[in-house]
């Protein structure tokens, strides 16, 4: 299945970002509109941290684990997500990029790279549904990074 990508331009510099997204809780101050029930592992930053939440996506339900695999601090940062008992394996990819007049330009792509079945014979609605909840999630991310960065600030 083809992934899907969305971003957005923030004022915070990169460094703010990855901080920010660094911290496996933080996620759920801008995705807990689809995804609920966050439960916590490992670190609480870097390799290794993660949750396990409940999606709801597309009328349907189903538990995900996901777990931070790479960290390219303040670049990059890759979660590894595993959901359908297994059968379904995916990466959700953020990247940050410093913007020539300051701020940053920030991007969340997702990658399946095991597919169910249902999934695959619903791509198109699949992947529209992702990239609606997704770009919701970045304008999510961008009021909840300005929010952080005032009040640590």
């Amino acid at each position: 299945m083809k992934s899907v990508t969305v971003s957005i331009d923030v004022p915070q510099t990169p460094e703010q970002v990855y901080d920010f997204l660094d911290v496996i809780a933080h996620h759920e101050r801008f995705t807990d509109h689809y995804l609920t029930d966050w439960r916590f592992s490992g670190p609480g930053c870097g390799i290794g941290s993660g949750a396990t939440v409940t999606a709801a996506l597309g009328g349907t339900r189903t538990d995900v684990s996901i777990e931070v695999v790479e960290a390219e601090a303040p670049r990059r940062i890759v979660e590894r997500n595993v959901s359908a008992v297994g059968r379904r394996l995916a990466h959700g990819t953020y990247t940050i990029e410093p913007l020539p007049a300051g701020g940053s330009h920030v991007s969340f792509g997702y990658a399946w790279t095991r597919v169910p079945l249902a999934d695959r014979l619903l791509a198109p609605a699949v992947r529209a549904a992702i990239r609606r909840a997704n770009r919701t999630v970045m304008r999510r991310l961008a009021a909840e990074l300005a929010r952080h960065v005032a009040a640590a600030g």
